[in-house]
């Protein structure tokens, strides 16, 4: 059992026992996905001239997470987590395998994200269900912070090499090594001990309500979902629309976000004592947001790029709001709770791409960001002034949740 007497360090988690292969194989799909996001993206512009269509090419596939949490979320406690993880990178490399394929019409890679979009929304529930296995509650926080850190890592350098590999080879060369990732990726998930589902009873579309109703009865509970899903999916639709505000710096500008990223994940995750970190969680709202209001007046790209970086570091908000979700749910839910959050963050994300492609569509990308980050403020107030209203609100002021939880 981990050592919940003291902060746990990186160190002693990699000393856990899963927590290495977990480890891997989620960085082997998050390099996987960065890869062939870029790639695709800049497929589809080039082929279609159209911000819309490249945005929903890179994050399409977020829309139909709401569908899979509607219907299959009940598997990510109820499903062997080993077989699970590897099943869905291998449906992952067939799929970008089959994006690769040369005269392969605009529609029919729009239908193939969003299948694998359909299949990720079990994935994430999975994958953090077994960590607070693997770490028990009271290491998540160490856990998820190093995984967001690694993330932050891979996209940056995902998305440096996806540029120069997109320049010296080709858009579909480069999805066919994304493919191999997720190969790679399944290989490494077979590592993992064979563990039995947290949750008994067999995955149906009625215990997936049931629980999706259960989680979204609690007040705090569905302010903290709010709080993770909406004022991030709208900076996410901003990041939708690097491709068409600058083509040749995309991929810069994605780096620097993921760079942006990491800092406030050490930040929140290593760096804040417990004391100070959940008052942080509105200020780094605000944070996300701000810094792409000005972005319509089209300041230069050194500017804009450490504007996005620093945008990113407001990511970090949700490290304070996923350790509160932890500690309001069940231990037999706790893989569909935090399913459910990343399918709905996903989903919105997808939406929000979805809006500021068709914004950018009538306007420009740079417009359409500054309307995106624009609403992702007006929210944050918003969950703020009823969070204040609240007699005991579990979300963006924790501060009075510890008090009265």
């Amino acid at each position: 059992m981990p050592d919940t007497t003291r902060r746990q360090s990186y160190t002693d988690l990699f000393r856990t026992p899963e927590f290495t292969p977990l480890f891997l194989s989620s960085a082997a799909n998050i390099a996987a996905q960065t890869l062939s996001g870029l790639a695709l993206g800049i497929l589809v512009f080039r082929a279609t001239d159209s911000p819309l269509l490249s945005a929903l090419s890179m994050f399409g596939p977020a829309l139909a997470q709401v569908l899979g949490a509607t219907l299959f979320l009940s598997g990510a406690d109820r499903l062997a987590p080993r077989t699970t993880l590897a099943g869905l990178s291998l449906a992952f490399a067939v799929a970008t395998a089959a994006l690769a394929l040369p005269g392969l019409p605009v529609w029919a890679m729009l239908v193939i994200v969003l299948a694998e979009g359909l299949i990720a929304s079990l994935g994430g529930g999975v994958r953090w269900g077994l960590l607070t296995e693997i770490l028990y509650k009271d290491g998540y926080l160490a856990g998820r912070s190093l995984f967001n850190m690694t993330s932050g890592l891979m996209q940056i350098a995902g998305y440096a090499t996806g540029g120069l590999l997109v320049a010296v080879l080709s858009p579909r060369l480069c999805l066919l090594l994304a493919a191999g990732l997720y190969g790679t990726a399944a290989g490494l998930a077979l590592r993992l001990t064979r563990r039995p589902p947290r949750a008994t009873g067999r995955p149906s579309v009625r215990a997936t309500w049931r629980a999706n109703s259960l989680l979204w009865s609690s007040r705090p509970r569905r302010h903290l979902y709010l709080a993770l899903w909406i004022p991030n999916g709208l900076v996410v639709g901003c990041e939708s629309l690097f491709v068409s505000y600058d083509p040749r710096a995309a991929g810069t500008l994605f780096a620097c976000a993921a760079f942006g990223m990491l800092a406030g994940d050490v930040t929140v995750g290593r760096l804040l004592p417990a004391r100070v970190r959940p008052r942080l969680g509105v200020p780094l709202l605000v944070l996300l947001a701000a810094p792409y209001l000005v972005l319509f007046l089209r300041p230069p790209l050194p500017l804009t790029a450490v504007l996005v970086a620093l945008a990113s570091v407001g990511f970090g908000a949700s490290l304070v709001q996923q350790e509160r979700l932890v500690a309001l749910t069940p231990e037999d839910l706790s893989g569909h709770a935090l399913g459910l959050h990343s399918a709905g963050m996903l989903t919105m994300q997808g939406l929000a791409a979805l809006l500021a492609g068709t914004v950018a569509q009538f306007s420009s990308p740079a417009t359409a960001m500054s309307v995106a980050a624009a609403g992702s403020l007006a929210v944050t107030l918003v969950l703020t002034v009823t969070s204040r209203r609240g007699a005991a609100d579990g979300g963006l002021l924790p501060v009075r949740v510890a008090r009265a939880g």
